[in-house]
């Protein structure tokens, strides 16, 4: 699940798990491959082991994260419009924003192993691939067309 407030809305009683691998895409975008703060560079870290790790481990990883609350508080002055600002490490802040608000939603192949819920969705997206793929081959078709035969694609296959 990409996190999209609706749909958790909708199947509030279904367990979602958030992609790791996803999760750790995000963080890579904010803070790239080689940060330069320490801060970045500790909660990089931290994102690193996500797939080695359960919630209890990586949620205290993340308090001790937290001892760089007022850095990624810092604001800086917009120098045009003094009354404006921003957060002087903004990509760093919005990183760990990223994951307190998905969270609750990295491990829940653990919370519920019964399931057998997967950590990454590798293997939708190979699968989503496969379909665009089919579809493409079949350019002519309109849209009404094109939901018949994923339609019927996806029911053979189930």
């Amino acid at each position: 699940m990409d996190g999209r407030i609706g749909a958790k809305r909708v199947f509030a009683d279904i367990p979602v798990q958030m992609c790791q691998f996803h999760q750790k895409q995000i963080i890579n975008r904010y803070l790239t491959l080689n940060p330069i703060l320490p801060a970045s560079i500790e909660l990089r870290k931290i994102v690193q082991s996500l797939c080695q790790t359960n919630l209890i481990t990586f949620t205290n990883q993340l308090d001790a994260w937290q001892k760089w609350g007022i850095f990624i508080k810092e604001k800086t002055k917009d120098t045009i419009n003094p009354r404006r600002w921003h957060y002087t490490h903004g990509r760093t802040r919005s990183a760990y924003q990223s994951l307190m608000t998905n969270l609750p939603y990295l491990f829940t192949y653990q919370k519920y192993p019964e399931l057998h819920i997967p950590n990454t969705t590798n293997s939708l997206d190979g699968y989503f691939s496969h379909l665009k793929e089919l579809t493409k081959l079949h350019r002519g078709l309109n849209k009404q067309t094109k939901r018949k035969m994923i339609k019927e694609i996806l029911a053979k296959n189930s």
